[in-house]
């Protein structure tokens, strides 16, 4: 399998070749053996590399989740840095001046809530405000690309941990996602460098890639494909495991006892995905220093596995277990973060008042259906 970075440095690209470009990127765009696109592309005669642009976690990858990524100067390279998680998510006309184009090539997730995908999409937006050529130098969806899940975001909902109308687990790369937001936004048809020899229905570990964790608190596949559930943990004030060596895997909080979350999950017979009790103790975030019960989530088929509905599942599981300690995560404006999460207030009114989580469920089906057929004109690989 071959990325896009592979084929801009090996054959150019006649809409690249020469201009002057700012680079978004982290510390997963790497090539095969890897060796940083920054370190690869700065060397390159291919074009002239002027300027890197920081997502959440920096260029390097040396920031935590939620800190803030300064404007500096890359050390090894001698370029400047601009920070696209701090004071503004999208580059700025002050950036990108001397730029012909701007380069995005990072590994995303393929989940709404990652904000990669949100910077890539508020990137495109400038260059199309400034009449700058967007590229997207395409890797795979680690996920696959066959299987969507979840409500799409409702507008209302928008935030930076979810910037367009999408379903939670989407199944697009972030060419093809570049693609579908230039033909439903206006942009200009943004230029994509293929994968070549991807399927839909390869998972990451299938395509000889090696692995980058793409976060700090995503180090393996494992944790990437419950994240489109247990990311919705980050919602309430139970831990989603960030402080442990299994974050978005293990989830807890002071007064659950484990055996009892586990068996009543368990109960559920929910597919690809078994409940193991656990005790767990995070050494910073939520309950830092505390012993929380729990349970650890184990992939038994990743393929029938549907995370999102097990998310919800183990809403209801421990809204039910611990209704007097159990409690949303309300931020600024009085706004639920799981709402912000999920794309909608509908799925949280629904488990307050009672309802089934197989309800839940069934009333996003309709809309995956709808989003499936959308996104078609814009696949790039069969």
């Amino acid at each position: 399998m071959i990325t896009g970075l592979h084929t801009l440095l090996e054959q150019g690209h006649p809409q690249l070749d020469g201009l002057r470009v700012g680079l978004i990127t982290n510390q997963t765009g790497v090539d095969s053996r890897l060796h940083s696109n920054i370190d690869l592309l700065h060397a390159s005669d291919r074009l002239d590399l002027r300027a890197l642009f920081g997502p959440e976690h920096g260029v390097r990858g040396d920031a935590q989740a939620g800190e803030t990524v300064s404007t500096t100067v890359d050390a090894r390279t001698g370029l400047p840095v601009h920070s696209l998680y701090g004071q503004t998510h999208a580059p700025t006309s002050e950036m990108l001046a001397g730029l012909d184009a701007l380069v995005f090539d990072l590994q995303d997730i393929g989940v709404r809530y990652a904000t990669y995908a949100s910077t890539m999409l508020a990137a495109q937006e400038s260059a199309a405000s400034e009449g700058l050529l967007f590229a997207v130098l395409d890797r795979p969806n680690p996920l696959g690309g066959e299987q969507v899940e979840g409500p799409p975001l409702e507008p209302e909902f928008a935030s930076f941990v979810g910037a367009y109308p999408i379903p939670v687990r989407h199944g697009l790369t972030l060419g093809e996602l570049a693609r579908l937001a230039a033909s439903e936004r206006g942009w200009p048809e943004p230029v994509v460098v293929p994968i070549e020899g991807w399927s839909r229905a390869s998972w990451y570990d299938e395509t000889g890639l090696p692995w980058v964790q793409p976060t700090p608190n995503l180090p393996t596949l494992d944790a990437v494909t419950l994240y489109p559930g247990t990311c919705l943990i980050e919602g309430t004030n139970i831990s989603e495991g960030r402080g442990t060596t299994r974050p978005f895997e293990l989830l807890g909080a002071p007064w659950i006892d484990p055996y009892d979350l586990a068996a009543r999950l368990e109960s559920r017979q929910l597919p690809g995905v078994l409940p193991r009790p656990a005790w767990f103790t995070p050494t910073f975030s939520k309950h830092a220093g505390e012993l929380c019960g729990g349970v650890q989530l184990h992939i038994t088929d990743r393929d029938a596995l549907r995370p999102t509905e097990l998310g919800i599942h183990v809403l209801h599981a421990i809204c039910s277990l611990a209704p007097e300690s159990f409690a949303w995560h309300v931020g600024g404006r009085g706004r639920h973060f799981l709402d912000l999460l999920i794309g909608s207030d509908a799925p949280r009114r629904a488990l307050e008042g009672g309802a089934d989580p197989g309800a839940v469920v069934a009333g996003w089906r309709d809309q995956v259906a709808a989003f499936e057929e959308r996104r078609r004109p814009y696949l790039l690989y069969a």
